[in-house]
């Protein structure tokens, strides 16, 4: 399991195993373990990292900002276990005390492991290492910070999912392993067959089926994968169900 390979990938899919450089000034707060913000320890730091995704989109609703964060650490939870699950039929075993965060940085900085343990590439323990140990309790931390709906948090579970998967698409079809690529496709469709997650992309381009409200923040755009296909406040039609 070669965790520089799995960078290759794309920033998401990179996973330091030593904490990130910290700048000299101003002084940087250690990361600290998943498990602590899971159990309440770290909330100050969660809602400081919305506070600054909150500035950066320019959005006064704290719940876009909140849905935006956690869009992004989702994707990084899903994209460094199943990016070395397709590539190498395992994955770091990245329990909640073994993973650090760190709320003022960005991919790739802002995660590291101190693990030393791998699991066997299978869409149950995928689903152990990330989904149940990791996004439920992500789920529950950010409902602590204030009012966001369970339905946005899945469905950005799902399509944080999807995302990951089409960049490993990307990069097996330029590198030709098409192995990694079948290894990817079958753990994401086993993953997506769990019932919070089974409802939340559709079709085969995996489209998201509900909103992530990043097109209320200032630019008012829509995402690759958006449910719309013009922002709601213009008042025009949804898509029609994906083929």
């Amino acid at each position: 399991m070669d965790l520089d390979q799995s960078a290759r990938i794309g920033g998401f899919f990179a996973l330091r195993t030593s904490p990130p450089p910290t700048p000299l000034a101003p002084p940087a707060p250690a990361a600290v373990p998943l498990a602590l913000l899971y159990a309440g320890g770290a909330d100050a730091a969660l809602a400081a990292r919305i506070d600054r995704v909150a500035v950066g989109l320019g959005t006064p609703e704290r719940r876009v900002a909140a849905s935006a964060a956690h869009l992004g650490l989702t994707a990084r939870l899903w994209s460094v276990a199943l990016g070395p699950a397709a590539l190498f039929g395992r994955f770091p075993d990245l329990t909640p005390e073994t993973l650090h965060w760190d709320g003022t940085l960005g991919a790739p900085d802002e995660l590291w492991w101190s693990g030393t343990n791998s699991r066997p590439a299978t869409a149950d323990d995928l689903r152990a290492a990330v989904q149940e140990a990791h996004l439920v309790p992500l789920h529950a931390a950010f409902a602590r910070d204030g009012r966001i709906s369970p339905r946005l948090l899945w469905g950005n579970a799902g399509s944080a999912l999807a995302g990951a998967l089409r960049e490993l698409l990307r990069w097996t079809r330029s590198h030709d392993r098409p192995e990694a690529a079948a290894r990817a496709v079958a753990l994401t469709r086993g993953l997506l067959a769990h019932p919070d997650l089974e409802r939340t992309v559709r079709g085969p381009a995996l489209r998201r089926t509900t909103c992530c409200l990043y097109y209320r923040s200032r630019s008012g755009g829509l995402c690759g994968d958006c449910v719309f296909d013009h922002p709601p406040r213009k008042g025009l039609e949804r898509r029609p169900p994906a083929p």
